[in-house]
């Protein structure tokens, strides 16, 4: 019997199946097989390139060194990179399309241009005159920055050949194609091999290379998992198309710290860099409306301070409304359990709205303590205490549970001029403190309730 020459593969995990179906055997998803040529060696079979000629050396002779990275001229980029790009690194950056990502990576190129680097731009879903003219508008003008509109992996691997870059940037990894394959752009086939050629080019050359990956509906990057574990930083542009705000945070990074986010704000000039975020996000509140909270948040190593905002009303419906923006729906509603339970508040047929204001998503569990409070504040009608911030996750039991870096957090409420922090008792020691701010550290969500309220 001859053997089979497709297969049909699976677009969301990478899972192989000999015929077609209609769901995902391995991660469950619907309609997402597609037929792919079934590659094999052959009796002659084509050498792949090595990353490097060298031999295997012991360990004890390899000496250790910081290889000098490239900026990008942009501060909160090379804040979430660990202070830039390190040569030789593939670096994925996934987001929505139409969130910023091209602006980002063309402000970043024309910057790298200027320091005397040749970088070839490869735009696979705009023509060069779109890209100039968006530059223009920018105020980019680089005379090292080459831009090339092609799909062709072999086409740009070419360009990258003749003009031996310094920085090469690919937008987007999903537009690309091998003539080697015969699936479409954005299949896992051609998405896995253009991956692994781009990384031939950053290792063998020692270029950095900077690559763009849309996302899917549900927030995860279109393509096969395989792709996040090929490069070596994966950095995700986040924000709401309705407000300025843009979130640039590491989900991994070989050359520094993971869940590090920088701050931009989308102006017409481009994304400008935020550097007092905290004053940003509390600028437009109102301290003294009920139902409005300070949490001391923190995002990577960096604290912020934002508003945690919560309505409550009377149901005008059979079944109570739960609606969050900027937190876990499914968070919320546990600890309205744990309000009713453990505090006795009636919260039973009320509609709760919760919402983090600027478009930063928080995700951490520090907000527990901020909801809880902002809630309780609503339904009271009655304001939290002037000069408050709270953080600290509550417990099914309605216990405060200890967070991360309290210190930090502290330290950036009282140099925003806030005279008291509402925090986990277990996280207090004697590096917690801060000139001007009071530390109140509770054990229980009631004692929390009781430090907030006159």
């Amino acid at each position: 019997m001859k053997p089979p020459s497709t297969v049909f593969v699976c677009q969301s995990c990478g899972a192989q199946a000999r015929k077609w179906l209609g769901r995902c055997l391995d991660c469950g998803k619907w309609n997402s097989l597609v037929e792919e040529p079934l590659t094999t060696a052959g009796p002659n079979p084509v050498l792949r390139p090595a990353l490097t000629g060298e031999r295997a050396r012991p360990y004890v002779d390899i000496d250790s060194f910081d290889a000098d990275r490239v900026t990008t001229g942009i501060s909160e980029l090379d804040r979430v990179l660990g202070g830039g790009m390190v040569p030789g690194s593939l670096i994925l950056l996934g987001g929505e399309p139409g969130i910023g990502k091209s602006t980002l990576l063309l402000q970043a190129a024309a910057h790298v241009a200027h320091t005397g680097r040749s970088v070839l731009y490869c735009s696979g879903e705009e023509s060069p005159h779109q890209v100039r003219g968006r530059g223009e508008r920018l105020g980019v003008s680089a005379e090292g920055l080459y831009l090339l509109a092609e799909t062709c992996l072999e086409r740009v691997l070419d360009e990258v050949t003749r003009l031996s870059p310094g920085l090469v940037v690919v937008d987007s990894i999903q537009t690309l194609f091998s003539l080697k394959l015969e699936s479409a752009p954005g299949t896992v086939g051609q998405v896995r091999d253009a991956a692994n050629q781009l990384l031939f080019v950053a290792k063998g050359r020692n270029v950095p290379v900077l690559i763009v990956g849309h996302v899917t509906k549900d927030g995860n990057l279109a393509g096969p998992k395989v792709l996040e574990h090929v490069v070596d930083t994966v950095l995700y542009f986040e924000g709401d198309r309705h407000h300025a705000h843009r979130i640039v945070r590491a989900v991994k990074n070989r050359f520094g710290a993971i869940s590090e986010v920088g701050l931009f704000r989308m102006t017409v000039n481009g994304l400008e860099t935020v550097t007092n975020p905290s004053q940003q996000f509390l600028s437009e509140r109102n301290a003294t409306v009920p139902g409005s909270v300070v949490l001391c948040s923190l995002e990577g190593s960096r604290p912020i301070l934002v508003e945690v905002q919560a309505l409550v009303g009377s149901g005008s419906y059979g079944n109570a409304q739960r609606v969050t923006s900027g937190v876990d729906r499914q968070r919320l509603s546990l600890l309205l359990t744990v309000l009713e339970k453990r505090v006795g508040l009636p919260l039973t047929g009320e509609d709760v709205f919760v919402n983090i204001p600027g478009g930063i998503p928080i995700h951490e569990p520090a907000v527990d303590l901020a909801i809880v409070a902002a809630v309780a504040s609503s339904l009271r009608n009655q304001p939290v205490l002037p000069g408050v911030a709270v953080f600290g996750e509550v417990g099914l039991a309605g216990e405060v549970r200890g967070i991360t870096q309290p210190g930090l957090r502290v330290r950036e409420a009282a140099q925003m001029g806030f005279t008291r922090c509402v925090m986990p008792a277990g996280s207090q020691s004697a590096d917690v403190s801060a000139p001007g701010c009071e530390i109140f550290g509770v054990d229980t969500v009631g004692q929390a309730l009781d430090g907030l309220f006159a």
